[in-house]
């Protein structure tokens, strides 16, 4: 137990559209976080914070106290607050028993439309349209669901299921429901993908504090242990985000191999897993995702069943995911996170998992091909 990392604490703020600064939306989530651990910003040994905006992280010292502590600036795309904890967790060595692990974003309006030359690719690249990420994400979607036979509406029955999933959750963005027919029929963006089956990026913060041993057990009376966290980039014969190219070759993919680690890890396996939360950047994301992570290989029969609802076979994004809260980079992974934790605690703020879940998993996905997965387990 000693070298074993426990959740203690976990805060997030409303998601949406925010008009303050982007460290008001940080320092909130972090004083929740401290306020749920019972402890003060003078007893965090380390500290991680993640965005993809132009602020930096560790300034939150001018807000939260000058103790001293070390204090790690990480961005890496979507997959941003998933890096973050890793690098939380692999701090708490020799003296830190400690860690707060915090992820914000206040993005504008619209799609991301990155420079080509920011990933290393050609003008070309932008010129044909792929560097808008709606236009990837529709053709990425479009050719699963013909190779693996799945019809367009299941992508509908993705979207109905997250905002459902959103209007009961008090903290999410758009929290009007929406039905299979209203989502297949709306505003279309990119075939085969309308605006119902896309996030959009906005605003939020969430954070997280990490006991490490029987600190943990001091500060919490059901703390949530960090079976597993794991990070993959991409390998030969991925198509990934911002990446030019598609092999011929046996396909992969960096979320096949964070996934197939992290259950390694924690010594679990995807049919032990009872609440997940998957990257759903639009209804298709989630579809590829349930296959690459091994959670489910028969999706459209499983959705046309139920089983990713709150009293089916695997609750997914039980708080909407990122179709309903949106997708402020820097918090979304650890968004994830806190809401596997409050469900495998009980105290979920929108729908709750009925009975006593115990195993929990989270997956993220970031440009240009990284993933990070993590495994959450509790005893009681």
């Amino acid at each position: 137990m000693s070298n074993e990392v426990y959740i203690v604490g976990a805060a997030r703020t409303v998601f949406g559209r925010f008009e303050g600064e982007d460290h008001d939306l940080a320092e909130e989530a972090v004083r929740g976080a401290l306020a749920d651990a019972g402890i003060s910003w003078g007893e965090v040994d380390v500290a991680v914070g993640g965005t993809n905006g132009e602020t930096k992280p560790d300034n939150l010292v001018s807000r939260l106290g000058l103790t001293g502590l070390p204090f790690i600036t990480v961005r890496n795309g979507c997959a941003t607050g998933g890096v973050a904890l890793l690098t939380a967790r692999n701090m708490l060595t020799g003296g830190n028993d400690i860690a707060c692990v915090v992820g914000y974003d206040n993005h504008a309006r619209g799609a991301f439309n990155a420079s080509p030359a920011r990933y290393g690719i050609g003008e070309w690249y932008g010129q044909t349209g792929m560097m808008v990420t709606t236009s990837y994400f529709a053709l990425k979607a479009r050719r699963y669901l013909h190779e693996h036979g799945i019809s367009d509406r299941t992508l509908g029955l993705v979207s109905q299921k997250a905002f459902a999933y959103g209007q009961a959750h008090p903290k999410a963005w758009r929290r009007t429901p929406v039905s299979v027919d209203e989502a297949m029929q709306s505003d279309p963006i990119n075939d085969p993908l309308t605006r119902f089956m896309f996030c959009a990026p906005d605003a939020g913060g969430v954070a997280l504090v990490l006991a490490r041993g029987p600190r943990a057990f001091d500060l919490c009376d059901k703390p949530v242990r960090l079976a597993a966290v794991e990070l993959r980039g991409r390998r030969p014969g991925s198509f990934e985000v911002f990446s030019p190219w598609l092999s011929p070759g046996v396909r992969t993919s960096p979320s096949i191999d964070a996934a197939a680690a992290a259950f390694a890890a924690a010594g679990v396996t995807p049919a032990d897993v009872q609440v997940a939360q998957l990257q759903d950047t639009d209804s298709g994301a989630e579809i590829i995702h349930l296959g690459e992570t091994g959670l489910c290989t028969d999706q459209e029969a499983a959705y046309a069943r139920g089983d990713f609802e709150i009293d089916g076979r695997l609750p997914i994004n039980t708080d909407g995911g990122c179709l309903a809260n949106g997708e402020p980079v820097g918090a979304s992974g650890l968004r994830q996170v806190y809401e596997v934790v409050t469900q495998l605690q009980g105290r979920a703020e929108g729908k709750q998992v009925p009975g006593t879940p115990r195993v929990g998993f989270t997956h993220v996905y970031g440009a240009p091909g990284i993933s990070a997965c993590t495994v959450l387990t509790t005893t009681a």
